[in-house]
């Protein structure tokens, strides 16, 4: 049964895309300018592991550029002032929840500041270049790779998500694309367990027809609305 103080908050590349990250779907993305297959994939790090780790290299760097926005911000308020649950599940890969505040983040796709070891699958924060063969501070071996999930591998930690949706009163999704399994289909999953459902997104997505209710324009300006709005409630 929802528990009626439980929020669960999906965010994509739209809630940091204000604050200057590229996203990886819109026409002048990233994926407009690398091949999936060349950079996000376990082959593409078997074949070309230099390659792999430059192209993550370049996106922490970038990280370090850039700082949380308004929509950031309005969410770890509400994380502090909500007399309930929440949870952010994240599809982004980047430190801004954090940065901002946030302490209740999931990252579904892995963190671009840490290193995954191959070997041993232990983590370890990591800022910086990572080239290929580091070895692991945990068990010696020459393995570590960025702790990103590539395409054709399960996303991080989805029993704790599929819980927490289970027992949710209200799903929100915030900056997707509505086109990326299995986020896209945490709408439908929740609207099962009996949660209402809202998006807040640039532009209409590919599951926008799936909420209870859409709400369109930028993150920015949207999110610490809708923040305001819950916590007068």
């Amino acid at each position: 049964m929802p528990d009626s103080n439980a929020i669960v908050i999906l965010t994509g590349a739209g809630i940091s895309a204000e604050s200057g990250l590229e996203t990886f779907r819109s026409a002048d993305g990233l994926w407009a300018q690398h091949r999936i297959e060349d950079v996000c994939t376990p082959e593409a790090l078997a074949r070309d592991p230099a390659l792999v780790h430059r192209f993550y290299d370049l996106r922490r760097a970038a990280l370090e550029g850039v700082a949380p926005n308004p929509a950031h911000g309005a969410l770890a308020r509400l994380e502090a002032q909500w007399p309930g649950d929440l949870l952010i599940v994240t599809q982004n890969v980047d430190d801004l929840h954090e940065r901002a505040g946030s302490r209740q983040v999931l990252h579904m796709h892995g963190e671009l500041n840490s290193a995954l070891c191959a070997a041993c699958d232990r983590r370890t924060g990591w800022t910086g270049p990572l080239p290929p063969a580091v070895d692991c501070p945990a068990c010696g071996a020459p393995a570590l790779r960025p702790d990103i999930v590539f395409f054709g591998e399960i996303p991080y930690q989805m029993d704790r998500i599929e819980a927490a949706l289970s027992r949710a009163d209200m799903f929100v999704s915030i900056g997707t694309s509505g086109a990326v399994y299995p986020a896209a289909g945490f709408v439908r999953m929740a609207q099962a367990f009996g949660a209402r459902t809202l998006e807040l997104n640039l532009e209409t997505s590919e599951g926008s027809h799936w909420f209870d209710e859409s709400r369109l324009g930028p993150a920015s300006e949207l999110v610490p609305a809708w923040v305001e709005e819950m916590l007068a409630s």
